[in-house]
């Protein structure tokens, strides 16, 4: 019999892209294990483009950090842990890193029996310890072989996607991809070195434009989870949809490119029977950067209400939000014109972070949010996705 798996989130503060003091500190209380860490996501404050290169440093001191603590070598970690650089904290948006373990599930519950609630499709489960027949958080990851520059934003890119996010959600346990509310994507982008190897072999790429190859990594990437979530066929995908057809989009997907990797890096977070964790996830899927009402249905999920500011124990179960902005191509929200895609000073993704953060620090009463900007393929024109997980409360 296979012994049941706990997932745990730990949400810590980041004063530079490089620092770990908090990571390092949460190991020593004995709050994290680090040869539990499956994945971290972090959001640093870099400007999200081509040359942020506060991601990749991120993403070499947490390596470092978690090598030394858990006593591996490196080229493990960078093969086992998933690690998601998201940059850009426009506005009041705060640094920050998300710390994911897997570890086995203790043979009793830490708290005291209460009546198991069955988790709907949507995720509730808003009652009681993580008992057996209930489902709780579910945490899967996988990484793809590496891409060719070629081959990025385009349906190699997709389909390799896709089988991994099947793959993730086999190494979870999660059956029905319905029971997944929330897959988060590394992806690679193009740089003119990365264009030119192409050239070199005979082949093109997607475009010569390297901050138009970012949209295209992530849209090709969405279309890779919408795929392996059943949200589109297959053929209705190709080369020519990819960044087109804004009608072909993931409710669930959130896809962030950077400069410092060649492969795409997936985590899959749903909710599963065969888990004894303390946490679930939601999600909603917002039409627009005002879309409260989204917000409001992936906290029911989790058995939480919004009623305003989210307050007290309400506040306090949050473990982590994480969504989506991108600005509406109309150029409108609501009917009223908005200038995002007008600034030739800030990119429009920089806007669409600071306004959609703001909307759900509103709501939160936290700034310690993942909003990832970029939202191609990921959620209605203007939209996106945005998840909850949450401590299972009584």
């Amino acid at each position: 019999m296979n012994t049941p798996r706990q997932a745990l989130v730990h949400r810590l503060p980041a004063s530079a892209p490089d620092d770990v003091t908090a990571l390092v500190q949460a190991v020593d209380r004995g709050e994290i294990d680090p040869r539990a860490i499956v994945a971290v996501l972090g959001k640093t404050e870099g400007n999200g483009c081509v040359n942020d290169f506060s991601r990749g440093l991120a993403t070499q001191a947490l390596k470092h950090a978690i090598a030394r603590l858990a006593r591996r070598d490196l080229d493990d970690v960078a093969r086992d842990v998933a690690f998601v650089m998201s940059g850009g904290t426009e506005g009041g948006l705060s640094p920050h890193w998300l710390v994911f373990e897997v570890r086995d599930a203790p043979a009793a519950p830490a708290t005291p029996a209460a009546p198991p609630v069955q988790a709907s499709r949507a995720g509730a489960t808003a009652a009681g310890p993580a008992t057996e027949g209930v489902a709780t958080l579910a945490i899967g990851v996988a990484i793809t072989p590496a891409f060719l520059p070629e081959e990025i934003g385009r349906m190699p890119q997709a389909l390799r996607t896709a089988e991994a996010v099947q793959a993730a959600m086999r190494a979870a346990g999660i059956a029905d991809a319905r029971d997944v509310h929330y897959v988060q994507v590394k992806c690679p982008l193009l740089t003119r070195a990365r264009i030119e190897q192409a050239y070199g072999r005979g082949r093109d790429v997607a475009t010569e434009d390297t901050y138009l190859s970012m949209g295209y990594s992530r849209g090709a990437s969405a279309l890779g989870v919408a795929l392996a979530l059943g949200e589109v066929s297959a053929d209705a995908l190709s080369d020519a949809r990819v960044c087109r057809d804004a009608g072909l989009y993931s409710g669930r997907a959130s896809t962030s490119a950077g400069i410092e990797l060649m492969e795409n890096q997936i985590m899959v977070l749903g909710n599963s029977t065969a888990w004894r964790s303390d946490y679930i996830v939601g999600h909603g899927v917002m039409r627009d950067a005002l879309d409260v009402d989204a917000v409001d249905t992936a906290l029911a999920s989790v058995g939480l209400r919004m009623g305003g500011e989210l307050r007290g124990p309400g506040r306090e179960r949050v473990a982590a939000v994480l969504a989506k902005a991108e600005p509406s191509q109309t150029g409108a929200i609501r009917g009223r014109r908005h200038t995002m895609l007008d600034d030739s000073d800030i990119h429009a993704s920089r806007h669409a972070r600071a306004l959609v953060g703001g909307v759900l620090a509103g709501v939160f009463g936290e700034t310690q949010l993942f909003v990832s900007g970029g939202a191609e393929h990921q959620g209605p024109d203007g939209g996106g996705p945005v998840a909850v997980i949450a401590r299972r409360g009584p």
